[in-house]
C-alpha cells in the first residue's frame, strides 16, 4: 500500500480506502483516479487466497514449479527482476515530480513523506538489482526448494490465522494493485508466479 492509502470500516466492513487528496501534487495518476476509492477486504482476501490454494494444491504442485521456472527473473522478459527495474523507475520518475513540484511553488514540506516513501522504493529496488548475479540462473531444484520451503500452504488457508496469512503473504512478497475503472484487483509474487485478476465492486 502507498501513504495515500488506509484502511477505513464502512458498515461494520473492513475496506481499503485511497483519497486523491491524500496523493502528492504532480501525480500522474491524478489525472483519472476517483476522489475515494474503497476496496472491500473481504472481497480480495476470499478471491486471493482462492488462487493461492489452487497454485499449491499438492497435486498441482508440478504445474506451480514449471510456471516459476518459466518466469524466473534471471530470464528476459519477466519475473522479480524485471518487476524491480520497473519499480526503481517509478520511483525515481515520482521523485522527480515531486522536486518539479517544489521548484513550482509547492512547499517543501508537503511533500516529505511522499519524498521519503520514493526514496525508500528506490533503495530497496536498487538493493533487490544489485543482489541478482548477471549470470543468475534458476534451478527446477531450486524452484522445488522454494515451494517446500513455504509449508504447508493450503493448510495455512484453510486455518486463516491472521499470524498465519500474514507470514505466508510476507513469504510470498506478495503485491496487490487494484484498478478501478476495471473493478480489478491484479495480485503477483516476487517468486514469479504468473499474475492474477479478481474481479469485484467497490
Amino acid at each position: 500500500m502507498r501513504p495515500e492509502d488506509e484502511g477505513a470500516t464502512i458498515r461494520k466492513g473492513a475496506y481499503y480506502r485511497c483519497t486523491s487528496r491524500k496523493m502528492a501534487p504532480g501525480s500522474q495518476k491524478l489525472e483519472d483516479h476517483p476522489k475515494t476509492v474503497n476496496l472491500r477486504e473481504g472481497v480480495v482476501v476470499e478471491a486471493l487466497n482462492g488462487w493461492l490454494h489452487e497454485l499449491f494444491r499438492p497435486d498441482n504442485r508440478d504445474q506451480t514449479a514449471a510456471a516459476l521456472l518459466g518466469s524466473d527473473g534471471s530470464k528476459a522478459g519477466g519475473g522479480p527482476l524485471e518487476a524491480a527495474r520497473n519499480r526503481l523507475a517509478d520511483a525515481e520518475a515520482r521523485l522527480q515530480r515531486y522536486l518539479a513540484a517544489i521548484a513550482a511553488g509547492v512547499e517543501p514540506e508537503a511533500l516529505v513523506d511522499p519524498i521519503d516513501q520514493a526514496q525508500a522504493e528506490r533503495a530497496a529496488a536498487k538493493a533487490q538489482i544489485e543482489s541478482v548475479p548477471a549470470d543468475s540462473t534458476v534451478s527446477r531444484a531450486e524452484i522445488y526448494a522454494r515451494i517446500d520451503a513455504l509449508g504447508d500452504v493450503c493448510g495455512t488457508l484453510a486455518d486463516a490465522t491472521t499470524a498465519g496469512m500474514s507470514r505466508l503473504y510476507r513469504a510470498l512478497n506478495l503485491e496487490l494493485r487494484y484498478e478501478p475503472k476495471e473493478l480489478a484487483v491484479y495480485a503477483t509474487t516476487s517468486s514469479g508466479v504468473d499474475s492474477a485478476c479478481v474481479r469485484g465492486g467497490t
